[in-house]
This record gives structure tokens, C-alpha cells and sequence, in this order.
């Protein structure tokens, strides 16, 4: 073999590939504009991973400038781009990563024969050529120093001596990591652990060994673990373990089984800064809409909760008894800052740091200024509070904004709704009014006739969720919506394929506020798509996928 390029990992150390912004964004109804992207960029860095894989630049206009402007923006990582063995997708992706001062270019082929025969609808033989022939090109094209990745997709499906004979060969046209995708959570560790071990022994020594395991099992973390005490030297992650269907293995769960068991896995080095994984978590979960169960592992709610009387107890003599790591290592403080009408913007200023959220100047007086109106009518102040109040500001990066200016409602027992709207579209002031079978339905019709015209569709209600944040008399009503464009459903009302649901949420004491606040948010996500401000899936961006 020639030998791999690219800068490799270090003897003793393990890579840590972040997929959240690329495989985790795949998750239905996970989807984030550019402005969102580059925010999660942003704190992945502060995480210190060594790749951030940032999109698909093949799959739409939003997902290209999305992971052209991380590359431009985040030195000292890894940037990574995904690319089909497919005329175009190479090239697309090569020329988003190329401003990176570390391009890593991911190169990915079916390899199964279920794969093979009934999506590509080609053979081993051609397959294999393929895969040679587009890493010899981003080779070529990307010089001996960049990292160029080649992926067997479905690979703990695929023969293993045609998988092996795969990754020889690209291996052998200049491919500098081989990554063995268990795509739909298949395998289990024994057998994973023996598939990795058989790559790293033919290929280890040319190549870093990389793995990626889906959590259709709930295997993805145990086989991800196993695949590293048996030689592989990066690990494909995402933050929450957010991924398509059941997800993939969680970044967090990872990354703190090697930290905490240590002996295990050969003392392997991780630069990563653990103590900002609740930050990340957050964060992610909040801007796509997907909650993290309270018992999840790392950064669940309850993770370093005791409410048993004899663990309470035990805690209190020697957190040993029942915490095998301490709450600070993962970004936890044991105690919380609390905002309320007497805080100051300092105290704002390092909640929000805690929250994933840096704000400086006009952007953190500005939301001071909403916090402490918010809190004059509420006594204290939730993270989620405040994660509305930013979420709210935050620019959705789209040329056709969506503000509402005002709102009215009527409606009676037993009858119906009519509701007034009054939203400004580009700058343009629209009014509307409808009726509906109660108020929030009624004034979501308004806000449809009052953008249609000026945007030629409208937002299409998939979900709408209403549940309590706190307690009391003043308690906080959250709203979760999921919506679609009205352009994205065909003649029946039934949603075409490959269209992209967005999520949207609203916070207020008002519920019919929140419920409003949550559908201009969605609906400002659907523009941004529009206007190719944010990532959308074309045909193929997902009929392939890792």
C-alpha cells in the first residue's frame, strides 16, 4: 500500500468526530438554519472535538454555506463535509472545506449486497471502482496533508472479505481513515469488536480506524466501546446521541466511559473539555426541538439526582457512593445562578454562558431589558425562560422575516373563534382576520392569510404540543410546534417526500402568546429554507446516508 496521508491520530490517542451538525441534523424535525449551525459550530469548539463533520454541501444551497462559513470561521479543528462516490458531491464538498485550515473530506459507498442491489442497483465489482477512483481524485485534489476519509456504508452488513478488500484498495489510493458505519445499528460488540480488530490489523498501520454506530439496539455506545478496545482510533458521535430513527452513539456517554474508565481502554488520550457537555446538550436540544429524557445518561435532568432517603444519605457522606464522576466534570455546578427582577446583566450574562449562549453588548441588554419585563411578571426565571428569550432574537438567517406586531380573539363556550392578526413580512405590515374552532386556531389562520400572499405558502401545523415549565399561579406555558410548507404537500394534503418539518417553541404566561411565538418561530425556519438560508434535503441527500 502507499502509505495515508493526512495527519492521522496519535499513537495512544482517540479522535473524537462530531456528526451532530450532519447525520444528528438527518433526525426528522431536526433541522437548523445556518445562523444555528454556526452557533452549535461555535460551542463544539469550546467542546475542543477534533472533527466537526458540517453538512452535505451536496444536498442543498443552505447546507452548502453552512459548512463554508464553519470552515471559514473554526481554526485548529477538523472540518469535515460528506460526499457520495458520485460525480458532483465530490466537488461540492471539496470546494465548501477548502478555506478550512484542516479539510477532511468524507467519501461514503454502500458496500452490502442488500445495499447494492435494491437502492445503487449496481455490483461489487463497480462499487469498488468507484470507491477507488473518488479517493484517488480528493486525493489529488486536496494535496497530501488534508484527510480523506472513506466510508463502507452498511459495512456490518457487507461481506467482510469484500469489505476488507474495499478498504485495501482505498487505503491504497490515498485514503488516510476507513471508517466501518454499522448504518443500521445491526452488529453487537463481540462481533463489532472482532469486524474493527480484522480492519486494523489489515490496514491499522497506513490508515486511522474509524467507527460509526447507529442505536437501532440500543448498542450504538456498547459497540462504539468495543470497536475501540479492539484498535479503532476515532469515533464517529453526536451530542444527545440525536441521529436518524433511533439515533446515534452519544457523544457525551462516549467520551466519558474513556475518561472514567481509563484502564479499560488503554489510557487513551481525548483533548476534549468535558466540563462543557451540559453546555452542548443544551443547547442542541433546545434549538431542535428534541428533549433530553430526564434518565439519559451524562446530561439527563437526573443524572446526578438522589431522591432516595439511604442514596441521599450516602451522597451526603461520600459522593463516591453513588457518583462514579463528579457533576462538575460534565459542566454541572451544584448550585444555579437564578434570575429574577433584581439580577443584573452580569448574573444574566453567566447564566446564559452555562446555557451554550454567549451574549455581549446591545445583544445582552437588549434581552436583559425582556428578562426583567418577564420577570416582573413571573417571581423567578427558568432556563427555559431564558433559552425562549434568546431563541426569540436569534437571527434565523432567512430573507423573508416573519414578525408579529399585534393580536386580538374572541371566542365564547360552545362557539367559535375569531382571532386578528397583525404581522409585518419583509418589512411589510399585513393584516388578517379568520375564525377557527377555538382561539390558538383561529388566530394561526389569520397569520396564514396574512403571509400567503406575500410568501406563496403557508405553514402547515404537523404537531402542536402545550405542557407547564414551573408551578404556581405563574406558571410558564410551553408551546412545541412542527410544521411543514403548504408548497410541500400535494393535492390530498399529504406531505410530498423529502420535505423537511421544522420545530418551533413559545414561552409566555399567556398560552395563546406562547402558542403564536412558537409558530412565527417555525414559520421563520420554513422561510429561511425558502430562501436557501438554512439546509433542506433534495432527492439523494438521504438515500444513502451513514
Amino acid at each position: 500500500m502507499n502509505g495515508a496521508p493526512g495527519p492521522g491520530v496519535a499513537a495512544g490517542a482517540v479522535r473524537i468526530f462530531d456528526t451532530t451538525l450532519r447525520d444528528g441534523e438527518q433526525a426528522p424535525g431536526a433541522g437548523l438554519t445556518v445562523a444555528e449551525k454556526l452557533e452549535v459550530a461555535r460551542q463544539l469548539a469550546k467542546l475542543k472535538v477534533d472533527v466537526i463533520e458540517a453538512g452535505f454541501p451536496a444536498a442543498s444551497e443552505g447546507d452548502f454555506e453552512a459548512v463554508r462559513q464553519i470552515a471559514e470561521s473554526t481554526k485548529g479543528i477538523g472540518i469535515a463535509a460528506l460526499a457520495r462516490c458520485k460525480d458532483g458531491d465530490p466537488q461540492r464538498a471539496i470546494d465548501a472545506i477548502k478555506v478550512s485550515d484542516r479539510p477532511h473530506l468524507h467519501l461514503f459507498i454502500a458496500t452490502s449486497d442488500i445495499h447494492l442491489t435494491h437502492k445503487l442497483r449496481t455490483t461489487r465489482e463497480a462499487a469498488l471502482a468507484e470507491a477507488v477512483k473518488w479517493v484517488k481524485y480528493a486525493r489529488e485534489r486536496l494535496g497530501r496533508d488534508a484527510e480523506v476519509e472513506f466510508s463502507a456504508e452498511d459495512a456490518s452488513r457487507t461481506d467482510h472479505e469484500y469489505l476488507l478488500q474495499v478498504y485495501e484498495a482505498v487505503v491504497g489510493a490515498g485514503a488516510s481513515t476507513v471508517n466501518i458505519p454499522d448504518t443500521v445499528g445491526y452488529a453487537i460488540p463481540t462481533e463489532y469488536a472482532a469486524l474493527t480488530k480484522r480492519v486494523v490489523d489489515l490496514v491499522g498501520r497506513d490508515a486511522t480506524v474509524s467507527v460509526h454506530c447507529h442505536n437501532d439496539l440500543g448498542l450504538a455506545t456498547a459497540n462504539t466501546l468495543a470497536a475501540v478496545q479492539a484498535g479503532a482510533r476515532q469515533v464517529e458521535v453526536t451530542i444527545n446521541g440525536l441521529g436518524e430513527r433511533a439515533g446515534n452513539a452519544s457523544l457525551e456517554e462516549v467520551v466519558m466511559a474513556l475518561r472514567t474508565r481509563p484502564g479499560q481502554f488503554e489510557s487513551h488520550d481525548i483533548r476534549v473539555q468535558t466540563e462543557q457537555l451540559t453546555a452542548a446538550s443544551r443547547l442542541v436540544s433546545y434549538l431542535t426541538g428534541f428533549a433530553v429524557q430526564p434518565n439519559k445518561a451524562i446530561v439527563g435532568a437526573n443524572a446526578f439526582a438522589h431522591e432516595s432517603g439511604i442514596h441521599q444519605d450516602g451522597v451526603l457522606k461520600n459522593p463516591l457512593t453513588y457518583e462514579i464522576m463528579t457533576p462538575q466534570s460534565v459542566g454541572l455546578l451544584g448550585s444555579s445562578l437564578t434570575i429574577g427582577k433584581l439580577s443584573g446583566r452580569r448574573g444574566l450574562q453567566a447564566k446564559l454562558t452555562q446555557l451554550g449562549h454567549d451574549l455581549t453588548g446591545e445583544a445582552l441588554d437588549a434581552l436583559y431589558r425582556e428578562a426583567i419585563a418577564l420577570a416582573d411578571i413571573k417571581k423567578e426565571l427558568t432556563d427555559a425562560d431564558l433559552l425562549a428569550l434568546v431563541d426569540k432574537r436569534a437571527a434565523t438567517g432567512s430573507a423573508a422575516t416573519i414578525e408579529l406586531v399585534d393580536w386580538s380573539v374572541e371566542s365564547s363556550h360552545g362557539g367559535g373563534s375569531s382571532g386578528r392578526v397583525e404581522v409585518r413580512v419583509n418589512g411589510k405590515e399585513q393584516k388578517a382576520e379568520a375564525t377557527g374552532n377555538g382561539p390558538v386556531d383561529a388566530l394561526y389562520e389569520a397569520i396564514d392569510l396574512a403571509i400567503e400572499p406575500t410568501l406563496g405558502w403557508r405553514p402547515n401545523l404537523a404537531e402542536y404540543e402545550i405542557r407547564a415549565v414551573s408551578e404556581g399561579e405563574d406558571a410558564q406555558g410551553q408551546v412545541s410546534v412542527k410544521c411543514r410548507r403548504s408548497s410541500d404537500m400535494d393535492a390530498e394534503g399529504k406531505p410530498l417526500p423529502e420535505t423537511r418539518i421544522v420545530s418551533g417553541q413559545g414561552l409566555s404566561t399567556n398560552i395563546i402568546d406562547a402558542s403564536l411565538v412558537a409558530y412565527i418561530t417555525a414559520a421563520n425556519k420554513l422561510a429561511a429554507i425558502e430562501s436557501g438560508a438554512a439546509s433542506a434535503p433534495t432527492k439523494g441527500s438521504r438515500e444513502a446516508m451513514q
